[in-house]
């Protein structure tokens, strides 16, 4: 059975423009600007520079004239609608230079060419002598390499995929008798199946020496208690002197576990950060600055202005007419609205770091982070009266530059814990007294985490020892087995 009823609910929904001005606010300098270019495309009612003649949309945001479109009586002569409603609001005269000679040249601007790694190695397979099938087997097993310079494939799969995929039917033997060639090429330890197999195809390409020779055997039949650092038992069964098995694993650090990464990290677009403030010092005092670049000069187009005064003085009313007008209207509404978006996205991003810095203002007067204060969003948010979901997205994705180096913001909030004097201390200042006393620690008997834990406390820092190991991983410090050093 069918029922109709009435139900009243009270709910809060963000209007598109709190939306988009949340989007604004946590842009960070370069995707600001590249917003802000996307928008002056869209709207050409948004000009950018100085404003000659300041509050003119004030006229119209105050005039009914234009919201009644049956008592507007506008002159269709004047005005060509088709020019306003076009795709293109560029005229065609703009686009045109009549200043260039036939007899210059075009310039371009230089574009990089650069060689990707698989093509690399593939031109390096023209040096070798192979006859057809040899190549086409080279050649796929170049495909098969990774970005990290491996083959993570067994050769009987492969041998399966040359005779399904490629119609080339061969056994095991003689695709790893191709392989070899491949481990010829450069950087040393391409091609390689796995990690002991790169560290000693690049060991091999070494100058002889007794070091090396020694490294080789190391990897080759003592792999495992190599990487577990059990440099105790290499000495026990080699009976070397400790000074030769430092130099073999001296040879060994300096290897590259990673041949294909250097090459293909060449080909990388490196990007660059871009403060988006700046904290100096003056006189013993914080001066805080915006980025010029957060901060451009916005105002509304005056020939859209002057179209919509055209309107109001004409005298005739047609369906086009009021069209163009409800066009007009938009896209000047739409500039009005994003220039006080800019300007309400500066005020936010200022006043929140202003708060950010009051709060550190002693890490930033000195620079040493055991300074800095148990500090989180709601900390911040309660200073400024914005909601914590502002103050994340300010923090988030935006950094400062200071004079310790430019650093990421979200970096100075971190939790608080107690101290044995039953103050609260940032986990941040924990952390670097922790990489202190794993820095300075004997490195032939490192400390486990239990031991730091004992030493955190003796400094007046009574953690537990799986916080202990909780923090040393966030600071990417490896057990204390794999710190170890002959």
């Amino acid at each position: 059975m069918l029922k109709q009823n009435l139900q009243l609910k009270l709910s809060q929904k963000l209007s598109p423009q709190q939306i988009q001005l949340m989007k604004l606010i946590q842009l960070p300098t370069l995707a600001f600007e590249q917003r802000l270019k996307e928008e002056m495309i869209e709207n050409p009612a948004l000009e950018s520079g100085k404003e000659e003649d300041i509050n003119e949309m004030d006229e119209f945001d105050n005039n009914d004239e234009f919201d009644d479109y049956d008592n507007e009586r506008i002159e269709t002569e004047d005005i060509n609608i088709d020019e306003y409603l076009s795709d293109d609001e560029t005229p065609d005269y703009k686009l045109q230079a009549n200043n260039y000679s036939q007899d210059d040249d075009d310039y371009e601007s230089p574009i990089i060419a650069s060689v990707s790694f698989h093509q690399d190695l593939l031109n390096q397979l023209n040096t070798f002598i192979l006859d057809d099938q040899e190549r086409s087997i080279a050649e796929f097993l170049v495909g098969s390499i990774d970005d990290m310079g491996y083959i993570r494939r067994a050769i009987s799969d492969i041998v399966d995929d040359l005779a399904f995929t490629q119609g080339i039917y061969t056994d095991e033997e003689t695709v790893t008798q191709v392989l070899q060639i491949i481990h010829e090429l450069e950087p040393a330890g391409v091609g390689a199946r796995d990690l002991q197999e790169c560290l000693l195809l690049q060991l091999r390409h070494k100058t002889p020496s007794e070091s090396v020779e020694f490294a080789i055997n190391i990897i080759q039949n003592q792999f495992d208690a190599f990487t577990k650092k059990h440099y105790d038992k290499l000495l026990l069964k080699y009976g070397v002197s400790k000074d030769l098995l430092r130099a073999a694993i001296d040879e060994i650090e300096r290897l590259n576990p990673k041949p294909g990464g250097a090459f293909s990290g060449n080909n990388k677009i490196i990007e660059h950060v871009i403060p988006d403030f700046s904290i100096k010092i003056i006189d013993g005092e914080l001066e805080l600055s915006l980025n010029g670049r957060n901060a451009p000069e916005l105002h509304i187009s005056k020939d859209y202005q002057e179209m919509l005064q055209t309107y109001k003085d004409s005298s005739k009313a047609s369906n086009a007419q009021k069209d163009a007008v409800q066009f007009i209207k938009q896209k000047l509404d739409g500039a009005k609205w994003f220039i006080d978006a800019i300007k309400q996205r500066q005020e936010t991003l200022f006043v929140t770091m202003s708060a950010i810095m009051e709060y550190q203002n002693e890490y930033f007067l000195t620079g040493d982070e055991t300074k800095l204060k148990p500090m989180i969003l709601k900390d911040i948010a309660d200073v400024v009266g914005l909601d914590i979901s502002t103050v994340s997205r300010v923090a988030n994705s935006k950094y400062v530059e200071t004079p310790y180096g430019t650093k990421l913001i979200k970096t100075f909030f971190s939790e608080a814990m107690m101290n044995d004097q039953g103050e609260e201390v940032s986990t941040i200042e924990i952390k670097k007294i922790l990489e202190h006393i794993i820095r300075d620690e004997d490195k032939k008997k490192p400390h486990p985490d239990d031991k730091l834990a004992e030493l955190l406390k003796e400094k007046g820092y009574p953690i537990a020892r799986r916080t202990v190991a909780k923090y040393r991983e966030q600071l990417d410090i490896p057990v204390a087995r794999m710190r170890k050093k002959i």
